[in-house]
């Protein structure tokens, strides 16, 4: 069914309710994992543009993932982490159709209203601009 499952990674939280949940589908499937971040604070979005070097905000997002990554492939799974600079939801889905990937993995925050429209920015364009199956798991609180 998946052969390989993007998996939007935010640096927070909600990765581990999205990670759970395409862990136990990468089992089913046999799917390898690409584990993505995009950075975006000001170093990041002008990373390029300006030549800058990483920032510390990118060092740790780096090291996350790769951290992410050798968890995935200690339990079994074949996994690639990606770090990308820029607005999060334009790269999402330049990678998307740059990558061999036959599904995307997002958590959503349950916004509604205006909150929706301040933070689900990223969710919504993805799921408007490609076409693969975009699979969204609401995040759940951390103990």
């Amino acid at each position: 069914m998946y052969k390989r499952i993007l998996v939007a990674i935010e640096n927070s939280p909600a990765d581990r309710t999205i990670l759970d949940h395409v862990e136990r589908l990468a089992r089913l499937t046999g799917a390898s994992l690409l584990l993505v971040h995009v950075a975006d604070g000001w170093a990041a979005r002008h990373y390029d543009e300006l030549q800058l070097r990483e920032s510390e905000e990118m060092i740790a997002d780096r090291e996350y993932l790769d951290r992410l990554r050798r968890e995935l492939e200690a339990a079994g799974f074949v996994a690639d982490a990606c770090l990308k600079t820029g607005d999060p939801a334009k790269e999402l889905v330049k990678l998307i159709r740059e990558e061999d990937v036959d599904l995307v993995a997002m958590a959503t925050h349950g916004h509604t209203g205006m909150a929706d429209v301040i933070h689900g920015s990223t969710v919504n364009h993805v799921r408007h601009h490609v076409s693969v199956p975009v699979l969204l798991v609401r995040a759940q609180p951390q103990p």
